[in-house]
């Protein structure tokens, strides 16, 4: 019977990881599409402002408001849920333990350009005429 505890232990563990994926999944797609929407939001009150001021006024008080607290509550959403992402991500790379000894994580952004103005400017190759 001891390989067949094992046998159930794994796919408890392995039931437990494909459920956890599926959340992240999820948490991930929710983050998107709020972040979408805030986008959508941004642009709207943009748009608003461009075409008021286009007309010689500018926009009213009322739709300002609107637009503004639209584009607020979509960032508040899509914070919120980019940071429970960054809560699932660091427990599964820290095997689900706190992150209170968890060095933090890498960035992947390049590092920022020369501030001597140089950037994107190689010089050419140094040496003979080949």
């Amino acid at each position: 019977m001891a390989i067949w505890d094992k046998v159930k232990s794994e796919l408890d563990q392995a039931g437990k990881v494909a459920r956890d994926a599926i959340d992240e999944g999820r948490v991930r797609l929710d983050a998107f599409r709020a972040r979408q929407q805030a986008d959508k939001a941004a642009q709207a009150l943009g748009y608003s402002v461009y075409r008021a001021r286009a007309g010689g006024s500018d926009l009213d008080a009322d739709s300002y408001t609107r637009l503004s607290a639209a584009l607020a509550s979509h960032e508040k959403e899509a914070t919120l849920l980019e940071a429970q992402l960054a809560s699932i991500s660091d427990k599964r790379r820290t095997g689900g333990a706190s992150s209170t000894g968890a060095p933090p994580p890498r960035s992947s952004a390049p590092p920022p350009p020369p501030s001597d103005g140089t950037a994107g400017w190689n010089p050419p190759p140094s040496g003979g005429t080949g």
